[in-house]
């Protein structure tokens, strides 16, 4: 199994979430996140929460089958990308169990 993460902006994350249910890719968490790195947009402002320049973004995150991470890489990519700095990233880790807390079932899966 693996962990998809992905930073997009907040401007493109409804349309990645669509292109990703459309696909058949349901279950996923979105947090709206704040970040910093070597792109700083102009116009970006001060984080009234941490004393630094920010940009706005949101984190995707989904557990999927190893098969499915091209197809979730390519779909975050073609509807979260513009193009420009500071699109975001993503990173794949594998996942080593997964537990369900309602039973406390190891999950089989991969």
């Amino acid at each position: 199994m693996r962990e998809v993460k992905a930073f997009v902006r907040s401007t493109k994350v409804s349309e990645v979430i669509k292109a990703l249910r459309h696909n058949g890719f349901k279950s996923m968490t979105v947090t709206e996140v704040e970040g910093t790195g070597r792109f700083t947009k102009p116009g970006a402002s001060p984080s009234l929460k941490f004393p630094i320049t920010h940009s706005k973004m949101a984190k995707l995150e989904l557990l999927c089958k190893k098969e499915d991470v091209e197809t979730i890489v390519k779909l975050i990519y073609e509807f979260g990308g513009t193009g420009e700095k500071g699109d975001g990233i993503i990173s794949i880790s594998q996942v080593e169990r997964v537990f369900k807390v309602r039973t406390g079932e190891e999950s089989q899966e991969e």
